[in-house]
């Protein structure tokens, strides 16, 4: 606590100037006595702090005495304010903390990197979530955190995707991981890997077991291999279909996670093939969305997987409902 007691009062200097001895010491909620005590110690570190008694005296650091207490470099500098734009530290609650950290490395910057620090924070704006991706469920992670940095055991409730029953599972946490907006708890359950989305816990207790984890495994590893097993899914249902043009750009945006290659477009044409892996024949219905815009060539059980969806709508949407009836007049 004191050296950073001794760095908060040296940055502080730095930044203000004099500042009185009372100022610091409620600032830093220590006696002004123990300040006194801190100022001592820096001079003795070789730091040329002097105390001024007085009406208008106060702590300072000799005219022209500056330090680079980060050694960052203007890059380093520009690279801090951009992960500031990142927004998982709401999530975390974390946004105070951040903010304090910031300021404490902008008084600590050398002076030519300042500027280009503070307007990289107002120029680079970063935003993990996808476009129209809706309102995201609420995801408690405190209880999740705090089995993570405490090391210990988590037992959770939990929904698995389409599956209506609650499940309740005893894991071993690695952490926390952001993608792409959405929070994941990365943990093994019975020595196997596996991933939990955070808005799909119904409740986490913290056991006071300590977290069993595999030795030498880092969450880092865990992350890849998981990450591995999702887009790297073995076997799959394989679909080659065509595009037109002028859909191409928002095919591309939608179906990215299935496409296994580029579009074959040589800048032609009506038409653009395109080549895609679904995990299971029902989810090729998503290409419906397309319309006539996006015609499946081939598997033929993909033809009619579609064709029968499509009978589907037209019965549906050709009932005749009271609120669906003709107005008379």
């Amino acid at each position: 606590m004191k050296s950073d007691r001794l760095l908060s009062i040296l940055l502080l200097l730095q930044t203000r100037g004099r500042i009185p001895a009372r100022e610091l010491a409620e600032r830093l909620e220590v006696s002004v006595r123990t300040i006194y005590r801190d100022v001592e110690a820096l001079s003795a570190a070789g730091v040329p702090v002097y105390a001024e008694r007085g009406r208008h005296g106060g702590i300072a650091l000799l005219a022209g005495f500056r330090t680079d207490v980060t050694g960052l470099t203007a890059d380093e500098a520009r690279a801090l304010f951009i992960l500031a734009a990142g927004g998982t530290h709401a999530a975390l609650g974390l946004d105070a903390a951040l903010g304090s950290a910031l300021r404490k490395v902008m008084a600590a910057l050398p002076a030519p990197h300042r500027p280009a620090a503070e307007v990289t924070s107002r120029r680079i704006l970063v935003d993990a979530t996808r476009w129209k991706g809706g309102p995201q469920p609420a995801a408690d992670l405190d209880t999740l955190q705090d089995a993570v940095f405490a090391d210990r055991r988590l037992r959770l409730r939990y929904r698995h995707s389409g599956d209506p029953r609650v499940r309740t599972y005893t894991v071993d946490p690695y952490g926390l991981v952001c993608k792409a907006g959405v929070w994941y708890l990365v943990a093994d359950r019975r020595g196997t890997p596996q991933l939990f989305r955070a808005d799909r816990v119904r409740s986490a207790t913290v056991l006071d077991e300590p977290v069993r984890r595999r030795p030498g495994t880092e969450l880092a590893d865990v992350w890849e291999v998981l990450r591995r097993q999702v887009e790297e899914r073995p076997g799959g249902l394989d679909v080659t279909v065509r595009v037109r043009r002028e859909r191409l750009d928002m095919f591309r945006r939608l179906l990215t996670p299935w496409l296994t290659a580029p579009p074959d477009d040589d800048g032609t044409g009506e038409w653009v093939r395109a080549h895609l892996t679904f995990g299971f024949l029902r989810e090729t219905r998503q290409l419906l969305m397309f319309s006539d815009q996006v015609e499946v060539l081939s598997p033929p059980q993909v033809r009619g997987e579609l064709a029968a969806a499509a009978r589907s709508v037209t019965q549906l949407y050709r009932r005749v409902t009271p609120d669906s009836e003709p107005n008379p007049r």
